[in-house]
């Protein structure tokens, strides 16, 4: 019992220090699981214990009930047997009074010889002090078995109560085991939850991080292609003012040779940044359509593609936005089927877009269809 008590003690205490999980640390809370494991092991040991000692009880007062049945059916025999002898006693004494003893067996043996009544008033006598001792044994075992009955009764009595007093103690530590089990569980959630927390803070936080980054490369490309388009407005001002007039478009002429890879294949298409849209058109310095412009592009830088941008996005290999790369395609529309552009990095692209449209670069557009990036192997 005071094992009991300690151990409850114990528990109500690690109750009482429980804090929402929020403002715990993860390693407390596991420690306080521990140590709360620890105790509802004690407490089953325990419980352990007082089981088997309520079932050694209930044996010892099975077996004081089976010996005090056996007593109550020796008694009543031995009851039996007294009353048969008083009867037989009272029968003997009546019938020696009314017949003067002429009628008893043991009389007629010696009837034949009148000197021999001494003898047979000495026999009669002899026989009624046996019975009448076997009368006071059979007395005396009977008052022995009631006080062996009254002593086995009050032991059964005494067992019965330390039973009682076990079986209450292990409903005790039953009780207190079911409780720590509960603070335990509690305690369990509250480490899920942290747990939870902290893999949500840390997926938000990486998130925003990509995100930071590529607005962070996004607006360097914007400001880039802003100061370029600002330059070559400048320059083709200049141009025109000391023509006098405006400018005659420039004859188409070979692309310069291009490194291998993606860097060359970059070079390549941005090569052609101001040749028009022309659907279906693949020729260099006279018109590209969106997919014949990376078709071009990555020829220049030995690798061969298909023509459509639906074959292109099949011929490469998918990867996440996070992971895109220079030379990398971007698709749009199911399966790649409605346009390709190029990658050329600081969260830019280079695209034929449409007709009445140009090569250009621009940023990359995550919208509008777009369904992944595909690298060139």
């Amino acid at each position: 019992m005071i094992a009991l008590a300690t151990t409850l003690g114990l528990t109500s205490a690690v109750i009482s220090s429980s804090r929402p999980a929020s403002a715990d640390t993860e390693s407390s809370l596991k420690a306080q699981a521990a140590a709360i494991t620890a105790k509802i092991q004690a407490t089953q040991g325990q419980i352990q214990t007082l089981t088997g000692q309520v079932q050694s009880a209930d044996y010892q007062v099975s077996q004081l009930s089976g010996e005090i049945a056996a007593n109550q059916a020796e008694v009543a025999k031995d009851q039996v047997v007294v009353a048969k002898d008083q009867s037989q006693l009272r029968t003997q004494a009546i019938r020696d009074y009314t017949s003067s003893g002429t009628a008893d067996q043991v009389t007629q043996m010696f009837s034949s010889n009148p000197n021999t009544s001494g003898i047979r008033s000495e026999y009669s006598s002899i026989a009624t002090g046996n019975v009448t001792t076997t009368v006071d044994n059979l007395h005396t075992a009977q008052v022995q078995l009631q006080n062996t009955q009254s002593a086995l009764q009050q032991q059964q009595t005494q067992d019965s109560t330390t039973r009682d007093t076990l079986t209450a103690e292990e409903n005790q530590a039953s009780g207190l085991e079911q409780q720590d089990q509960s603070t335990l569980n509690g305690v369990n959630a509250n480490i899920q939850t942290l747990v939870q927390q902290q893999q949500a803070a840390a997926a938000a936080a990486a998130a925003a991080a990509a995100q930071q980054a590529f607005n962070t490369r996004l607006a360097a490309a914007q400001s880039a292609q802003a100061h370029a388009a600002a330059a070559q407005s400048a320059a083709a001002s200049a141009s025109s003012s000391s023509s006098g007039g405006s400018a005659a478009p420039l004859p188409a002429a070979a692309p310069p040779p291009v490194p291998g890879g993606a860097g060359g294949a970059v070079q390549a298409a941005e090569s052609q940044i101001g040749v028009a849209y022309v659907w279906g058109g693949e020729t260099p310095g006279v018109g590209f359509d969106c997919s014949g412009l990376v078709q071009w592009a990555w020829g220049q830088a030995g690798v061969s593609l298909p023509r459509t941008s639906g074959a292109q996005y099949d011929a490469t290999t998918q990867v996440p936005l996070a992971d895109i790369q220079p030379g990398d395609l971007l698709f749009y529309g199911p399966g790649g089927s409605q346009h390709v552009a190029m990658y050329i990095g600081g969260g830019e692209m280079v695209e034929a877009p449409e007709s009445g449209e140009t090569v250009h670069n621009t940023g990359v557009r995550t919208g509008d269809g777009f369904v992944g990036v595909g690298r060139v192997s």
